[in-house]
């Protein structure tokens, strides 16, 4: 949705290989909705490139084409406020593997008999560990929430403390269901990725925040499309979806976190999530929990956080153990 007082962008006109390309993604492999926008997203891009840059598009795109785009994409500036810096690896290497999951598709339904991207390499990535907060950060994010007073401060603190109790995806967290509330509000029931159920518990504080939240969430729900925001756990009168969206709660955190006093660019609701998984591992939480309750597949994801609580241990060790001094001997 555009910004308020921005025009709305014309959605670009893509050859009828990509709608076909993302329904499979729906259909077959159980995509979500933001998965799917995500593929859109990197496939016009492209598209949009070859065309106006190569006379090509993508159902007959070469090698050279392909090769032609990555180069342009790793050489182009990214401009965000006053700062400007290159387009990430991992951006180019997302783009290529959104390409040749593409391709693949067209050659499994003959549409074309090669795959243009079989012979590109993909960039090398270093490890980048996901940005955290700290204990002290998340409890001062809450009590400036806290501190603000009115229905909009206890709604926000409910938010923080469901998103700092369960790492729900933003996406799971706005989008949640009336139904999604368990008995007494102790858990929650949450549809993830790829139609993947998990149960997720409720520490105390979040429960008690919820409690204070659903005794004035009538107040979020306006006459119109009523019906509509009465399913939502968070409804909103201005969205088309019926709940709070995350561009809206992304934006409230900001605001929050200049009120804090913190680095705006160090707090989001995807931040938050990380600082769940984090501050469990580094209490003593086993990694097959934590990975359950974040609903990752694959317990390789979940193990990056291992990494950000061993790079904290070894910064801990070099500056308080007694025997790690940097310079001097024994």
């Amino acid at each position: 949705m555009a910004r308020p007082g921005r025009p709305k962008l014309p959605k670009p006109t893509l050859h009828g290989s990509i709608d076909a390309f993302l329904d499979m993604l729906t259909s077959e492999r159980g995509a979500a909705m933001n998965t799917r926008h995500a593929y859109w997203r990197d496939l016009a891009d492209v598209s949009l490139y070859l065309k106006s840059e190569r006379k090509s598009d993508v159902d007959v795109a070469t090698t050279a084409d392909i090769k032609a785009y990555l180069d342009h994409l790793s050489n182009k500036t990214h401009v965000k406020g006053k700062n400007k810096s290159q387009i990430a690896v991992r951006t180019v290497a997302r783009r290529l593997s959104a390409l040749r999951q593409f391709y693949r598709y067209l050659v499994s339904e003959n549409i074309r008999k090669d795959d243009p991207t079989s012979t590109i390499e993909s960039p090398k990535q270093g490890r980048t560990l996901p940005k955290t907060l700290s204990e002290s950060e998340v409890s001062i994010l809450i009590k400036t929430a806290m501190s603000q007073g009115g229905s909009d401060s206890i709604r926000l603190v409910c938010l923080l403390e469901m998103l700092y109790a369960t790492g729900l995806r933003v996406s799971e967290l706005v989008g949640l269901p009336l139904s999604a509330i368990g008995e007494e509000q102790q858990f929650l029931m949450v549809d993830g990725k790829g139609g993947r159920e998990r149960m997720v518990p409720l520490s105390d504080p979040a429960q008690k925040a919820m409690k204070e939240y659903m005794a004035l969430r009538p107040q979020f729900i306006g006459n119109e499309n009523r019906a509509e925001q009465e399913k939502w756990v968070f409804p909103s009168r201005t969205s088309e979806s019926g709940h709070l969206t995350r561009q809206r709660f992304a934006q409230l955190l900001k605001d929050l976190a200049r009120a804090a006093d913190l680095d705006e660019e160090r707090v989001s609701p995807h931040i938050l999530r990380h600082a769940f998984a984090t501050h469990l591992l580094s209490r003593g939480a086993d990694l097959r929990s934590v990975q359950k309750m974040l609903g990752h597949a694959d317990i390789a994801t979940t193990q990056i956080y291992t990494h950000i609580v061993g790079a904290g241990l070894k910064k801990t060790v070099e500056e308080k153990h007694p025997l790690a001094k940097k310079t001097g001997s024994r």
